[in-house]
């Protein structure tokens, strides 16, 4: 699965850059971060209490940074190993001087094992988007109370209001098989 997103900070990228490196700024952001500890300059141990859909876990993390590029950004690279599965994933952050102000956009990459693989991936992915725009938000508002996430226009579409309304039909349908997914999930973990 793919995560994108990209917030604007109002502040020097050199600021931003020394926070992202800041191990004690990044337990504060990370969502359910329990443990923290930088090994070198480009290894993080962790440990981060995580619900990923109807699944609670704690991951055990090792992160490691390369292509570091101070203060343009860098790239992590990560495990997680818990109980009901593992993630790995990579995520590229990219710090961009904008008129006073710092753009942090970030790509990642993340695959899952175990049981967390077998819950659904639209749910999984879903709770994995929502746990990424957590630790980014809070990270961006850490530096800056007004930081915004910004988004691409939608591209329009040639069927107009013909797309809107499958889009719906869509959506309740999606709504109603990760329901399913769910009811499914919970009894399996209850055997």
């Amino acid at each position: 699965m793919a995560i994108e997103g990209e917030y604007r900070i109002a502040a020097r990228r050199e600021a931003v850059w020394a926070a992202l490196n800041d191990v004690e700024v990044l337990r504060a952001c990370i969502p359910g971060c329990e443990e923290l500890v930088q090994k070198s300059a480009t290894e993080i141990d962790g440990r981060i209490q995580a619900q990923l859909g109807p699944v609670k876990a704690g991951f055990a993390t090792k992160i490691t940074l390369s292509d570091i590029r101070p203060p343009e950004g860098y790239t992590l690279s990560g495990e997680g190993k818990a109980g009901v599965g593992f993630g790995k994933g990579s995520a590229r952050v990219d710090l961009i001087e904008d008129a006073g102000a710092t753009v942090l956009r970030y790509s990642a990459t993340m695959q899952l094992g175990g049981k967390l693989a077998q819950v659904g991936s639209r749910l999984v992915e879903g709770a994995t988007r929502q746990l990424a725009d957590q630790f980014f938000d809070a990270f961006a508002k850490r530096l800056d109370a007004g930081a915004t996430r910004t988004e691409a226009e939608p591209a329009p579409t040639a069927a107009g209001g013909a797309a809107s309304a499958g889009a719906g039909i869509s959506r309740w349908w999606w709504i109603g098989a990760a329901t399913g997914i769910l009811a499914i999930l919970v009894w399996w973990l209850s055997r």
